[in-house]
């Protein structure tokens, strides 16, 4: 990625709250350019930039989700637990709430043909969660380096996930429910026996929770 496309990334964040995950949006952030463009980038420069079609809404996808991991690690304190350094991760979705289901079904779908035309790929959703957690217990498992720690990180993958599924549909609920998950993991653990069930089985609500936006059909 080259420095000015890495420029304007950075200024395309705060415009996804009004704008979501556009061309658009990556369009307008020209004009927030120190020495502000006079006008919006043109689309043959978005393609250029940051790749045709969708797939420029998917690097922008890609930046946000970089950037809350970011935010994520600047905020947690000193001994911060895992629910504190969760929490916090997903506060960064609270302003682009609404725009999430449709930036997660583009991670989920091929750039190869139109969004309505294909079946959808957990593996990417999968893989952010993967991220969150991985990073999550970095800095709530700072030092500890005990053999289950590998098995615990894939547990929270599956807890985030839920929480994430969660707050797409009762937001006010989302830290509680979290917390609830935290609490009973070992349970939830047993319940579906193994990890990747438990993604499995979060996966296919989620996905309802997609397919129900319209942006998958």
């Amino acid at each position: 990625m080259t420095t000015t496309s890495a420029k304007l990334l950075k200024l395309t964040l705060p415009l996804i709250k009004t704008h979501g995950f556009t061309r658009e949006a990556l369009s307008l952030s020209a004009l927030s350019l120190p020495t502000p463009l006079a006008h919006p980038l043109p689309d043959a420069s978005v393609t250029a930039l940051f790749g045709p079609g969708d797939d420029a809404r998917r690097t922008l996808v890609h930046a946000w989700l970089d950037d809350a991991r970011l935010r994520m690690k600047e905020q947690a304190a000193e001994r911060m637990g895992m629910g504190d350094v969760l929490k916090a991760r997903l506060r960064s979705n609270e302003p682009v709430l609404e725009h999430l289901p449709e930036a997660f079904a583009l991670l989920a779908s091929s750039s190869a043909l139109p969004l309505p035309l294909l079946p959808v790929d957990p593996a990417p959703i999968i893989k952010h969660a993967v991220q969150v957690s991985d990073q999550a217990c970095w800095i709530a498992y700072s030092g500890l380096r005990e053999s289950s720690w590998y098995t615990r990180r894939a547990s929270i993958s599956a807890i985030y996930l839920a929480a994430e599924l969660h707050q797409l549909t009762s937001p006010k609920t989302a830290s509680a429910f979290l917390d609830s998950l935290l609490e009973n993991a070992d349970h939830a653990g047993k319940a579906l026996d193994e990890t990747a069930l438990f993604a499995s089985y979060v996966w296919k609500s989620w996905r309802g929770i997609v397919r129900s936006s319209g942006v998958l059909v």
